[in-house]
């Protein structure tokens, strides 16, 4: 029986993680399907970069504190509902774009 239990919590917490790919349909209307598009004009191309620089991005646009290419205020509405899984998990989808 508890290994039954501990397999049910195991899948569960497995289909509750966060998925990069999904996450980042949201994110392509902008940046491209490959990240090679620069968002609205402005941007770097963001495919390829990698997870630490992308991760750091996205906790600083999502608190407010950065705002390159004067893209701030967009990406934090972008990323606002975003958790830290959501965010790392995006992150490791986003550096293997373009690879």
């Amino acid at each position: 029986m508890k290994k039954i239990a501990l397999t049910m919590i195991f899948a569960g917490a497995t289909l509750m993680a966060a998925d990069g790919a999904a996450l980042y349909a949201k994110c392509a209307g902008c940046h491209g399907a490959d990240g090679k598009t620069k968002a609205l004009g402005k941007s770097a191309p963001i495919a390829g970069l990698d997870v630490a620089t992308l991760e750091k991005d996205m906790q600083g646009y999502k608190a407010g504190t950065l705002n390159k290419h004067g893209m701030g205020g967009v990406m934090k509405g972008q990323v606002a509902a975003l958790s830290d899984e959501d965010i790392k998990a995006l992150a490791e989808h986003i550096s293997k774009l373009g690879k």
